[in-house]
């Protein structure tokens, strides 16, 4: 964005220290005298602030033609800052156009230092938001071009770090390569999978999954690789094991890190060559699998103390996918809620910010419980605070919320930031509409 800053005013001696000011402190400025010049000079120039004056011509005190002036300026440029000067400083119309989207309100005569400072920082925030407006235009044509390509199998998410790893997903599906996808308990490691093997060459395949941590350990073995009759306590027939009917497709190990050392032994085997014997067989089967594999352990601890073979790991680690837990995602707590959410029912404001508030120590899962107890205990079609369940977050949120300021910690606060309204709000944890409100109540001129 750029840092060139226009001024609009009708007084020669006001455009010509102002554009001196701008020039010492490094920021290019044009000026014009009249409301048609400023609003030619917006058309032809990449402007990146607008310092404008509430009066020209018709009268010197009401403001009328600088209020015109700054809605054509936002309805042109919605988004560029506009800075409002004049000598004759009405708050409520300061307020009135604030909320409108002005960035401050200065009266004549300036402080150097205060006008400097305020707009540098609306310069860096315009530039902060051009930016982030680009890499969010960016991150949704990103999207797009995913969902028009690849099945992400209803995957919800509006984080960047979801998108950015279900693109190297759907990138190495096609590959013939294993995949160990990490990540805490209930964050969506499985949904990886899902989107891995729909976007397979085997995806016509069959896709088994097998929870490796809620096998017996006397039984992995059979599970995985199949049994003859006879071949243990109870195994009056032959079984099919979980590789033979995966072949020609994949197959899903959850939990990898249970699995025994002989197990591990017989994995490793099969990732290598494709062959294994069933439980109490010496025939050789061979089979073409794809396997993905996933853990909330850390394997290569696991590798360190000597319970997980060094050779199986990396094995399994040709490609790495390390899910988030969703506190490190929060753009995607509140799409995942109203995903898994009545879609007669909805959220009330303190609902939403509740949700957005919890640390979510059980991740998706848990979320997904919270919101079907919610949409069960509400009594009507807006969900509450209360039908979440989430007492001690919406405790503690509320104990932490700060108290709307007094007259003195405005003051304070406008001291502090050398009377930057937008500095002063922001220190106050505050839009500066809320703040300019506040003055305006204890009589606080700027």
């Amino acid at each position: 964005m750029s840092e060139l800053v226009l001024v609009i005013d009708d007084n020669e001696g006001v455009r010509t220290a102002l554009s001196i000011l701008f020039s010492v402190h490094d920021l290019p400025c044009i000026t014009a005298a009249t409301v048609e010049d400023g609003l030619a000079l917006l058309g032809e120039h990449p402007v990146g602030l607008v310092v404008q004056d509430m009066n020209f011509t018709e009268d010197t005190t009401s403001g009328k033609e600088g209020i015109a002036l700054f809605h054509e300026i936002r309805q042109l440029y919605p988004d560029l800052p506009v800075i409002l000067l004049t000598a004759w400083t009405h708050l409520e119309t300061a307020v009135d156009l604030v909320r409108a989207g002005a960035a401050d309100y200065l009266a004549k005569p300036w402080d150097d230092d205060k006008l400097i400072s305020t707009a540098r920082n609306l310069l860096e925030l315009g530039e902060a938001t051009e930016q982030g407006r680009k890499a969010a235009v960016t991150r949704r044509n990103d999207r797009e071009r995913l969902e028009s390509r690849y099945d992400l199998c209803g995957t919800v998410y509006e984080s960047s770090a979801m998108q950015e790893l279900i693109a190297i997903a759907t990138r190495v599906a096609p590959a013939n390569v294993t995949i160990l996808i990490t990540g805490p308990n209930g964050a969506g490691k499985e949904k990886f999978a899902d989107i891995i093997h729909a976007n397979s060459s085997v995806r016509d395949g069959p896709f088994i999954k097998v929870n490796v941590g809620a096998l017996p350990r006397d039984l992995m073995e059979a599970e995985l690789f199949g049994a003859e009759a006879g071949a243990y306590t109870g195994a009056q027939k032959a079984r099919v094991g979980r590789f033979e009917a995966a072949n020609g497709g994949t197959l899903f190990l959850d939990e990898i890190g249970n699995l025994s050392l002989e197990g591990q032994a017989k994995l490793l085997r099969v990732l290598q060559t494709g062959e294994f014997e069933r439980l109490g067989s010496s025939r050789t089967q061979r089979v073409d699998v794809r396997v993905i594999s996933a853990t909330n352990a850390d394997l290569a601890a696991e590798v360190a103390a000597g319970r997980f073979r060094e050779d199986l790991y990396y094995r399994l680690n040709v490609i790495e996918l390390s899910v988030p837990p969703l506190r490190e995602r929060p753009d995607d707590i509140l799409p995942l809620a109203y995903h898994f959410l009545d879609c007669n029912l909805a959220f009330d404001p303190a609902a939403e910010a509740a949700l957005a508030d919890h640390t979510w120590s059980g991740n998706v899962r848990e979320l997904e419980n919270c919101i079907k107890r919610a949409s069960l205990l509400a009594e009507g079609k807006v969900i509450s605070v209360d039908d979440l369940g989430l007492a001690s977050v919406t405790t503690r949120t509320l104990r932490t919320r700060p108290a709307e300021p007094n007259a003195d910690a405005i003051i304070s606060a406008l001291n502090d930031a050398h009377g930057v309204v937008a500095r002063a709000a922001r220190n106050l944890g505050m839009s500066r509409q809320a703040l300019y409100r506040r003055m305006e109540k204890f009589g606080i001129n700027n």
